[in-house]
């Protein structure tokens, strides 16, 4: 096991962060507009958002750069700035640990299909490259590949983030299917631990598509299949639009019920993912044993 995860995991579960998408709308950004843009033009927001997530307890906290590939970055005018934003998420998320939580750099989706031949192989893996290589050169601690939905560009961003020598997790959406239990192109939980293992993740796990009571199974599925450590960040629930708003009703208390039994289930990393918030952290904290706060 790599080093930095040994550590981490020497205590029990690990609590993570939670969501940061709303968390910098409350803090003003427009529906919409494209959040990794303010590691620039609002940096002090974006360090509330990691800071405050120390303050409810994290451990280890996320970077405002899930969207901070070339390809995502040149639909929103941004392509010249892959590095610069990078390395910003990472310095402002590491200004907020202050050395008192570990800081592991988020990568996501690219938007583009293979499938449909909007992009090859060869593209993803560059664009993956990229990103994954400035995020260590700007000190992560870790690299987290998230909320995916394409097992092939899953593993293609874990072999581009295995290359940089720091930990990787691995993690799909689970969404689809009659128990969202799959993939939206029909990927299992087993399938999936299987082959972000093989390709070299350190971690792997679920983040998104629905709420913490469905992530218990996904958890036990994956444990089944794999001795790697297993990172489960669910949603605050299924959200529901209210007044052109997206509204998620779960409370933090009836989020963290669920948490002992997921780290019953083999959960290693636990926190939150769309719709929840500090308070949700500062709830897992209390559900978890001591160690995990």
């Amino acid at each position: 096991m790599h080093p930095t995860l040994a550590a981490l995991l020497a205590h029990g579960p690990v609590l993570t962060d939670g969501a940061w998408g709303t968390q910098l709308q409350a803090r003003g950004l427009p529906v919409g507009d494209f959040p990794d843009a303010w590691n620039l033009s609002h940096p002090d927001a974006v360090r509330e958002v990691a800071a405050a997530y120390l303050a409810a307890g994290s451990q280890l906290i996320l970077t405002n750069t899930f969207g901070a590939n070339r390809l995502r970055l040149a639909e929103n005018g941004l392509a010249d700035q892959v590095l610069l934003i990078n390395r910003r998420g990472v310095e402002l998320s590491r200004q907020a640990a202050s050395g008192r939580a570990r800081v592991f750099a988020s990568i996501g989706p690219t938007g583009k299909l293979l499938m449909n031949g909007d992009v090859t192989e060869a593209e993803l893996s560059a664009a993956f490259q990229e990103q994954a290589q400035a995020l260590a050169e700007a000190g992560a601690d870790g690299l987290v590949i998230e909320t995916m939905a394409d097992l092939t560009e899953a593993t293609l961003a874990v072999q581009a983030a295995k290359a940089t020598g720091l930990p990787v997790v691995g993690c799909m959406v689970f969404d689809s299917g009659k128990n969202k239990d799959r993939t939206l192109m029909g990927v299992t939980p087993e399938q999936a631990a299987t082959a972000l293992a093989e390709a070299g993740a350190d971690v792997v796990g679920a983040n998104c598509g629905q709420g913490i009571a469905g992530f218990v199974s996904i958890c036990q599925r994956m444990r089944a299949v794999t001795d790697r450590p297993l990172w489960m960040k669910a949603n605050a629930g299924l959200p529901v639009m209210e007044g052109g708003r997206t509204v998620y009703h779960t409370t933090p208390d009836e989020f963290a019920r669920f948490a002992p039994e997921l780290a019953r289930a083999g959960a290693a990393f636990i926190g939150g993912c769309c719709g929840t918030s500090p308070a949700f952290i500062q709830a897992l904290r209390a559900a978890l044993p001591p160690a995990a706060g």
